[in-house]
């Protein structure tokens, strides 16, 4: 049997060194398929005694080794029997560069997905805006395959210094191509890196009011008041001045009202500390000032300002309510009216025309 096996020849190699070469392509693809369990399990074990990510993330990255990389370098393995002439020697150390570049670019890409995941889904460092996160995951993984690329050509004896000007001269053509597409993109970087807004933030420019629903690559949503959703471009949107009433510490409130000019002056001297008691007592306020302002065409006018220390617009609302209604009260109490429009028409009685007497 090992005569025949001596004898008879496969491509010029003896069918003796083909049984040894695919016995050992199987052992080893056994052993590294064994070796990859053990290693994960021991992995696991290790990272659920700590409460670090670190070993969660190289658990991620190990189980994305690929059953067919481990396959081809189990073969390549076995070509290691094989009497195959220098020429082949070269292919198979090309294909050995092919397998390794290839199983670790997969384990980058793996890595970058699992920090992009625990960047959006909140499981790790907050994103305060997740286009930033997107882009530089994309960013990361074409550079990954482009260097592999790259790599690979240059290990086969390409040159790629004419490829990668080629690549140039058409990046630059495409650019120009979607300049309005990739404004929108850098606009979008813009918006992440300055953060004027971030998702939930009230905002308004021009005549749109909403919060802040997604900030995409070329686009950002706003769910608007009235309850429909507003498509806006990036670069369009920057253009503006936007108001972010999200980040409002505290919201300034300037209001006038009117009492008729019945009121004596000792009535209107007590009028701004009404006031100042009436917003005082309303809660979450910080008095500024209450003035009578000027003498109008049918009232005299008041003016107070007042801060509500909370941004709330609702909360607003209601404290303004409170404080009407308490105005409305207290100068009821004094008898101070308010003023509304009113015109006062003095008619003037003509003069009657003295009888001129009649000519002679």
């Amino acid at each position: 049997m090992l005569n025949w096996l001596t004898i008879n020849t496969l491509l010029g190699i003896s069918a003796l060194d083909w049984l040894y070469a695919c016995v050992a392509a199987i052992v080893s693809y056994v052993v590294l398929v064994a070796a990859l369990g053990f290693i994960i399990k021991r992995l696991e074990i290790f990272a659920a005694k700590t409460t670090t990510q670190v070993d969660d993330v190289v658990i991620a990255v190990i189980k994305r080794t690929h059953r067919f990389t481990l396959l081809i370098a189990a073969i390549l393995i076995g070509a290691k029997f094989l009497e195959v002439g220098p020429k082949w020697d070269v292919r198979i150390s090309h294909l050995w560069f092919l397998v390794i570049g290839l199983q670790i670019a997969i384990w980058i890409n793996r890595a970058v997905s699992v920090w992009t995941a625990s960047r959006l889904t909140g499981t790790g460092p907050a994103a305060h805006n997740p286009v930033i996160t997107t882009m530089i995951s994309w960013l990361l993984r074409a550079l990954l395959w482009a260097v592999l690329l790259l790599d690979v050509l240059a290990n086969m004896g390409v040159n790629i210094t004419a490829f990668v000007a080629s690549l140039g001269v058409g990046g630059i053509a495409i650019a120009l191509a979607v300049q309005s597409i990739l404004s929108d993109v850098f606009a979008s970087a813009a918006i992440g890196l300055d953060k004027p807004f971030e998702i939930g933030d009230f905002v308004v420019f021009g005549d749109v009011a909403g919060s802040v629903e997604q900030i995409g690559l070329k686009t950002t949503r706003i769910r608007s008041l009235s309850g429909e959703e507003i498509v806006c471009s990036n670069t369009e949107l920057l253009k503006n001045i936007i108001h972010n009433y999200k980040r409002m510490a505290e919201r300034r409130i300037l209001f006038g009202f009117g009492v008729t000019y019945d009121a004596t002056p000792g009535q209107l001297r007590e009028v701004p500390s009404i006031v100042k008691s009436a917003i005082e007592s309303a809660g979450n306020t910080r008095f500024d000032r209450a003035h009578f302002k000027q003498f109008g065409d049918s009232s005299l006018d008041f003016e107070a300002v007042y801060y509500v220390t909370d941004p709330s617009y609702n909360l607003y609302m209601d404290i303004q309510q409170a404080v009407n209604l308490e105005l409305m009260e207290e100068l009821g109490k004094r008898n101070i009216e308010f003023a509304f429009p009113t015109r006062t028409v003095h008619v003037v009685q003509p003069i009657a025309e003295e009888a001129i007497p009649e000519a002679a």
